[in-house]
């Protein structure tokens, strides 16, 4: 093969492996036409953008992110005002300027089964969770690193990333791996 021939290959296996999946089991009563729904939210919490959903089958889940950058909408200027993320303390420190986008989990009921969600579909709040803390994912237009009190340290590289987060006396903050499996539990 020619060097010109393998340019495309390297290409698109460094798009694969740049793609984050995100796969667990739901807790409690699921009903049939559940979904789970990764959502951009701005720094109050308010959805924004879906990015990817997923229906439940047989109490699981597998969500694959897409590669793409969340709309310009979605995205804001990264400052230590705007980082309400789980385990972070004042003070706060960002290494660099930076455009990010803050992903949240949610469930509704896709009552029409469209394979999407409408505007009369209810989004609930959820934790994906491991027994080593909680997934919190976003996505930064370069890469950064976001400092806080009690130890907190996620280094942030372009695109999406995904960290598990426990809160203790210290603050833990472990890279995410695609072969961990959360737990996100339904509300009774």
């Amino acid at each position: 093969m020619t060097p010109r021939a393998l340019l495309p290959l390297t290409l698109l296996l460094a798009a694969q492996a740049s793609a984050l999946t995100i796969q667990g089991t739901v807790e409690g009563a699921a009903s049939s036409d559940l979904r789970v729904a990764a959502v951009v939210v701005n720094p109050f919490g308010q959805a924004v953008q879906e990015v990817s959903s997923v229906p439940v089958d047989g109490g699981r889940f597998r969500l694959e992110l897409p590669t793409t950058a969340p709309t310009a909408r979605a995205q804001v200027t990264l400052t230590p005002q705007n980082v309400n993320w789980p385990g972070v303390i004042d003070p706060i420190q960002v290494s660099s300027q930076a455009q990010v986008a803050e992903l949240k989990f949610f469930t509704y009921r896709d009552l029409n089964n469209n394979g999407r969600r409408d505007e009369n579909e209810a989004l609930r709040d959820v934790q994906p969770e491991t027994d080593r803390g909680t997934l919190f994912v976003a996505w930064v237009n370069t890469d950064v690193t976001v400092k806080a009190n009690r130890g907190y340290e996620a280094a942030f590289k372009r695109g999406w990333n995904a960290f598990l987060v426990d809160v203790g006396r210290a603050v833990k903050v472990q890279p995410f791996a695609d072969a961990t499996v959360v737990t996100v539990r339904l509300a009774r």
